[in-house]
């Protein structure tokens, strides 16, 4: 793919995930826009976010040798931690935009929320009650998010990676275990982040991710504008419309994305702009 199909592709691939994790059949609707909070419907739905964000927040590899899907770029290999997500793409998009040269706002909540994903915080007294062991853990945003959403989607057998995550995370804080102890230990650890941390940090997630959501639609503005116009056909009392393809874009598949992203642009996200209270973002 050329860097104009590229592009479609990524925006609209972000649009659709943040749909999915952000949106009035998760959360419990509200009109509140500053300051507020997020509650889920069910702690199904909150299961079901943390597995969304943690595909977000993984690595786009190649398969076997292939090359990586969709024409993506890899990250560089001294990568940091949020470059290995598909924050990645979007930085991308941020330094380089190709649509229109409006993008400030897009690469400012990218950073801003690749930033808070990477900073550290102690969690203290963590009980982790089937090993007897309650301990201080220092761990970063990102890992601990990565961990609850591999945990809340896979069973024991599959958590092997994350296993040796805790077991590290453990050693650090001066508690050397085996791997069946670290096995034990998961629930332990699942109960306490995601039960506990993860719900009071959803609020502030769920912000930083309608904020990329309304960057996205506020940069493509201009060039739905350009792009949008009335064939001048009228079907069963609707006036039929089309789009400006870029001439650039001749993969079927970029066609379609950037169809489906100038339709996304017809009205304006799902949820509204809010700003979570500061209450829901001084601690962890």
């Amino acid at each position: 793919m050329n860097d104009v199909e590229r592009e479609a592709v990524i925006l609209n691939s972000a649009w659709e995930m943040i749909n999915g994790m952000v949106n009035w059949s998760l959360f419990v609707k509200h009109a509140d826009t500053s300051p507020t909070n997020m509650m889920f419907e069910t702690s199904a739905h909150r299961r079901l976010f943390i597995i969304l964000l943690a595909d977000f927040l993984s690595e786009i590899r190649a398969f076997k040798g292939e090359a990586i899907p969709l024409g993506l770029s890899a990250p560089p290999s001294n990568a940091r931690p949020s470059d290995l997500t598909f924050l990645f793409h979007l930085r991308h998009v941020g330094a380089n935009p190709i649509f229109g040269p409006g993008s400030g706002d897009l690469a400012r909540v990218v950073e801003e929320f690749s930033n808070w994903l990477e900073g550290e915080f102690v969690a203290h007294g963590v009980n982790l009650h089937s090993t007897d062991l309650v301990t201080d853990i220092e761990i970063s945003r990102i890992r601990y998010l990565k961990m609850c959403g591999d945990i809340a989607k896979h069973n024991l057998a599959r958590l092997a990676t994350n296993v040796k995550h805790l077991q590290r995370l453990l050693e650090k804080a001066g508690h050397e275990i085996d791997e069946t102890t670290a096995y034990l230990a998961v629930d332990g650890f699942f109960e306490w982040f995601h039960d506990d941390i993860f719900i009071y940090h959803s609020s502030q997630i769920a912000e930083f991710l309608n904020n990329i959501r309304w960057a996205i639609y506020d940069y493509l503005e201009p060039e739905f504008r350009r792009s949008y116009h009335h064939t001048g056909e009228v079907y069963s009392g609707i006036a039929m419309y089309n789009y400006k393809v870029p001439d650039q874009i001749q993969q079927p598949i970029a066609h379609a994305m950037y169809w489906q992203l100038m339709n996304r642009c017809r009205s304006e996200p799902w949820v509204h702009r809010f700003v979570v209270s500061d209450s829901f973002k001084s601690q962890y």
